[in-house]
């Protein structure tokens, strides 16, 4: 078992399929599949099954994701920080945020930038991957903070809830379902769809939806981020129910949105782990992100209402 292994092993997981971890790692799909293969054959364990092309991972995959990817954090920090020493480099304050992935391309960068403008001593360091992995890097204390979707499904840890909004339905202007106010769940039947991925809490609650509606999904792509999900449906692919605030980062695509019915609830809180202490630093960068989030989470709310009245 090597770093590569373990490193192509989170990839395929978090990408959903070897090519995005080929994409990622910048390595051949061969490459990864036999890092893939040596990997499950030093632990003795079958981590994907292969079917129809596709891998799906199996329940020790899951188990093992959280340890893995904090012994990958925690390698690439002791990395950098033997550059660090090696080059002469000040000691630095290292904060440690988990992100999901929609929120690293717009929203995240912008704040982050902002906070450290005038804050030299300052290194942020982002995680980025599913509720469960961020949930599970706050315990492992391979993050101090991470922005995830409520409830959250571990104990033992501070949550302050954040922002709210409700699924969506996303599609390309002038898309046949653009003309209903709302969207009902079974206005999706024989609509082409891009759903995001199962190991989604919302894919799960969409799931039971439709199998209530008895309406078959014509998956089209399965993706992992909201902002995927967008870009899919900005090309034409289908149309997807996605979280309205996190929509809203990405309102330079070519997409619009519809109300959805039956109603889809999400709320999302800033976590950390339960008794752990804080430097002055920390916290004022908690406290720096719950003014942003809620500022962030005000707009959101006043542009919709604004919406709503037209």
């Amino acid at each position: 078992m090597n770093f590569k292994q373990l490193e192509a092993f989170k990839a395929i997981m978090e990408t959903g399929s070897t090519i995005g971890a080929a994409a990622r790692m910048d390595v051949s799909q061969s490459a990864v599949s036999r890092l893939l293969g040596q990997l499950e054959e030093s632990l003795g364990v079958a981590l994907f099954l292969r079917r129809n092309g596709r891998l799906t991972a199996t329940p020790e995959a899951d188990e093992l994701l959280a340890d893995i990817s904090g012994l990958l954090d925690g390698m690439q920090r002791i990395q950098r920080r033997a550059d660090d020493l090696r080059l002469g480099r000040s000691s630095k304050t290292l904060l440690k945020l988990g992100v999901p992935p929609s929120m690293t391309q717009a929203l995240i960068p912008r704040l982050v930038a902002a906070y450290l403008r005038d804050r030299e001593d300052i290194v942020i360091e982002l995680l980025i991957g599913s509720n469960a992995y961020l949930e599970r890097a706050v315990l492992d204390r391979a993050a101090d903070l991470a922005l995830v979707r409520l409830p959250t499904e571990n104990e033992g840890l501070d949550i302050t809830p954040l922002l709210e909004a409700e699924g969506v339905c996303v599609m390309p202007p002038g898309h046949p379902l653009s003309h209903k106010a709302v969207v009902d769940i079974t206005d999706l039947r024989g609509v082409p769809l891009v759903m995001l991925g199962r190991q989604r809490a919302l894919r799960a609650e969409l799931d039971l939806l439709l199998r209530g509606a008895r309406v078959a999904p014509q998956v089209r792509v399965e993706v992992h981020s909201v902002s995927a999900a967008c870009a899919f449906v900005a090309e034409g692919v289908g149309v997807s129910i996605v979280n309205a605030f996190l929509v809203s980062l990405f309102s330079d695509l070519p997409i619009i949105t519809r109300p959805f019915r039956p109603r889809l609830p999400h709320a999302f809180g800033l976590i950390a782990r339960h008794g752990q202490p804080r430097s002055r630093a920390l916290e004022s960068f908690a406290e720096y992100l719950r003014e942003e989030l809620a500022r962030a989470a005000h707009v959101f709310e006043n542009t919709r209402d604004q919406a709503a009245e037209k």
